[in-house]
Order: C-alpha cells, then sequence, then structure tokens
C-alpha cells in the first residue's frame, strides 16, 4: 500500500497549450495552456493551472469547476444571457450544465479544481 502523497504545484509538470476547437470560436485567436497537477484515479477529479490569451468562444460544461483567478479579467456569460465578470483573486463555481460563453479580456491564469461525475 503506498501513503499518500502530497501535490506541490511549486513543483514542474507538463503543459499543454491548445486553442479552442474553430467551431466554438467567436472572437480573436485565443492560445490557452493547461498544467494538469493532480487527477484522482478514478479519473473523475483533477486540479492544476491553466492560463489563455484574449478571445472568446463557446463554453459546455459536462463537469463541475471551481476557478480562483489569479490574473487578468474574464467574462462568462451563460445562454440566458447574464454575465459575470471576475478579475484576480476572484473565485467562482461553474457546475456542470453551464452552457454559454468564456471570454478572456486579459490575458487570464487561473487554478483550477474540476469534479467530472462517472457516466453511466
Amino acid at each position: 500500500m503506498n501513503a499518500a502523497t502530497l501535490i506541490d504545484f511549486r513543483d514542474g509538470a507538463t503543459t499543454e497549450v491548445s486553442a479552442p476547437a474553430a467551431d466554438r470560436l467567436m472572437a480573436g485567436t485565443p492560445q490557452t495552456a493547461v498544467t494538469n497537477r493532480y487527477s484522482d484515479d478514478s479519473g473523475q477529479f483533477f486540479a492544476g493551472d491553466w492560463s489563455s490569451s484574449t478571445g472568446k468562444w463557446r463554453v459546455e460544461y459536462a463537469e463541475h469547476e471551481f476557478c480562483h483567478l489569479l490574473e487578468g479579467r474574464v467574462v462568462l456569460t451563460g445562454d440566458d444571457g447574464r454575465a459575470w465578470h471576475f478579475g484576480a483573486g476572484d473565485a467562482w463555481v461553474i457546475p456542470a450544465g453551464f452552457k454559454g460563453t468564456w471570454e478572456t479580456v486579459e490575458p487570464a491564469r487561473k487554478r483550477y479544481a474540476i469534479f467530472e461525475a462517472a457516466r453511466r
């Protein structure tokens, strides 16, 4: 039996750079970077760092995500038209089922914790 080990976000990890899918892109040419620092054995819980250059794209969340914005400004707008504006230091949860847009207004960096329920 292995003893549980803490995950130190200061330790190096692999970063994956990508862009929103072309069919979701609404404005700009945003580049995103994800450094997933932890995945549990069930494949349902993840935590790490994310960053993005400016741009706007459609999002549809199948997972629950806790976000803590460390830098920048973002706007999330639901399909119902309600908009939430976040800046450095803000934290929020995006529940599974949220549909709308993500706009990175100023280059942004966040910490995330994601839970994705097992599919039945």
